[in-house]
């Protein structure tokens, strides 16, 4: 019987001996985080948008400005220093804006803010990996009664004093990997505010640069109205002096002067225009509108805008902050599924205090006869929580779920935007190149038709006709000119404000 006892004890020690590590590694690995995989995206392998050169957009490499002279397109140069694209445009006018902006910028200010918070919240849970020690000391006086002390009722009890002083340390054993993998969630939500800052400092210096160049393209444009309005001007004293001599009649000066308050109409309409432009800039600086005011600096010619390469797709999703943002957080929902899953098992913590007290002195807690200790370890583990933790997981698992799908949508998106900006660049060379062209023509058109109507060869009417097509192409081109400016600072906002390749930098503004 008792051979017969010992042998099944001894099978059973033997099968626990083989299960035990088993046990123990499947626990290990149920409860650590998941190892991090990074999810499959489509990446082409170039930009569809990004062709070579048109004979159409070569043709705007060599082009003359409203004022006769003529501007040639940038030749490559040093590449700028990657962080600083608006160094690219040459302009100390954007360079000082932008500087400005970074100082200042409200926005900023508060995605800096929440960086330091991140931060300081990564700070807390790496706390967490050490020991923590703490000190206590503490006097009280105390009066106790009779009944309390098990005495008989009416007995004399006096006040006595109690002082103590103590050292206390604790510290979780991270058994399962609670505290690891919290500190790696922490880490990555940290990474992640920090280039979700980044992202809000590249669309600050994006938006000013925008906004500098709109405003430029506005200024180009209430030139050539304000050269409309002169010729309107002069239009109307001629018909006003000729309608006086009897040479033509009422219908031509009333034509003259619709025209003319036409044009003046657009042109403070276009005031209008400039002003919320300068005002959001403002803003972007950090400063009330009330006490912000930028000078008239028309956009001359696109010549003096920087090329910018495209690079791969594959280059983007390194380059783009608000794709590493989403990258980062990705990691760090994967780590708080091993936050959720180590909740489902044993917590163990060790802790231990040493100290004195005495009824008497302060200097009678530090002798050694008033000592006293403690060592302790406390192993904690759920039994029943009605679901509780394993929602948790499912929470978290959802939560990486989530996370991925805005990591490739992210990844979509600057993928589009990429190929939207790349499109309009090439379309935009395209239309100007064609408006250059129509220009001349509406120019000579023009011309010719004040000759005719000079000669009394045709009507005041054709004039008119020639002159408003003309003033139609004019500001056509040049708002053309403050898209493409516009559109060149998009595309670099869409690679991540930054390029793989040498960038043809502007001339210097100081030439224009």
């Amino acid at each position: 019987m008792n051979a017969s006892n010992m042998t099944s004890s001894g099978k059973l020690r033997m099968i626990a001996k083989g299960v035990a590590p088993v046990l123990a590694a499947l626990l290990m690995t149920a409860c650590a985080a998941p190892e991090f995989k990074q999810p499959a995206v489509e990446v082409p392998t170039a930009f569809k948008e990004s062709q070579t050169p048109t004979a159409a957009d070569l043709e705007v490499a060599v082009k003359t400005a409203s004022d006769g002279s003529t501007w040639k397109q940038a030749q490559a140069a040093e590449a700028q220093p990657r962080g600083e694209w608006w160094l690219a445009f040459n302009d100390p006018a954007l360079n000082e804006l932008i500087a400005e902006a970074t100082r200042a910028n409200a926005n900023l200010s508060v995605a800096a803010a929440r960086v330091k918070q991140s931060r300081a919240i990564a700070g807390v849970a790496e706390a967490d990996r050490i020991p923590q020690v703490g000190v206590n000391a503490g006097a009280q006086r105390q009066r106790q009664s009779a009944a309390a002390l098990g005495l008989p009722g009416g007995t004399a009890v006096g006040p006595y004093n109690q002082f103590s002083a103590s050292l206390s340390a604790s510290y979780e054993v991270d058994l399962f990997g609670r505290v690891s993998s919290n500190v790696s969630a922490a880490r990555s939500d940290a990474a992640s505010i920090e280039a979700t800052y980044r992202s809000v400092l590249l669309s600050v210096q994006a938006d000013v640069a925008q906004n500098y160049l709109r405003l430029r393209a506005t200024d180009a444009e209430l030139e050539t109205l304000n050269r409309t309005v002169q010729t309107r001007e002069e239009d109307v004293k001629i018909n006003q002096r000729r309608f006086d001599l009897g040479d033509i009649g009422e219908f031509d000066l009333s034509r003259a002067k619709t025209e003319l308050a036409t044009t003046r109409s657009e042109f403070i309409g276009l005031q209008r225009q400039r002003v919320t432009t300068e005002h959001a800039l403002a803003v972007l600086l950090g400063k009330p509108a009330a006490s912000y005011t930028a000078g008239v600096s028309p956009l001359l010619d696109t010549a003096l805008l920087p090329v910018i390469p495209a690079g791969l797709p594959s280059s983007l999703l390194e380059r783009r902050p608000d794709i590493a943002a989403a990258q980062r957080t990705m990691e760090a929902a994967n780590a708080r599924i091993g936050v959720a899953r180590s909740a489902m098992f044993p917590a163990l913590t060790l802790s231990a205090s040493g100290g004195g007290s005495s009824a008497d002195t302060v200097a009678e807690v530090f002798k050694w006869s008033s000592r006293s200790w403690l060592l302790g370890a406390l192993m904690s583990m759920p039994i029943i929580d009605g679901g509780r933790n394993k929602n948790n997981i499912t929470r978290s698992e959802a939560a990486l779920e989530e996370s991925v799908g805005t990591y490739r949508q992210s990844v979509l998106v600057a993928f589009a935007e990429v190929e939207d900006n790349l499109a309009g660049l090439r379309i935009l060379a395209g239309q100007t190149a064609q408006m250059d062209a129509a220009l001349v023509s509406a120019r000579r058109s023009a011309d010719l038709a004040q000759k005719l109507y000079d000669a009394g060869r045709s009507s005041y009417i054709d004039l008119l006709d020639a002159r408003r097509n003309l003033a139609a192409v004019e500001r056509t081109a040049v708002q053309l000119r403050g898209n493409r400016a516009v559109t060149t600072v998009a595309l670099i906002r869409a690679l991540g404000g930054g390029w793989g390749d040498a960038v043809a930098v502007a001339p210097s503004v100081a030439q224009q």
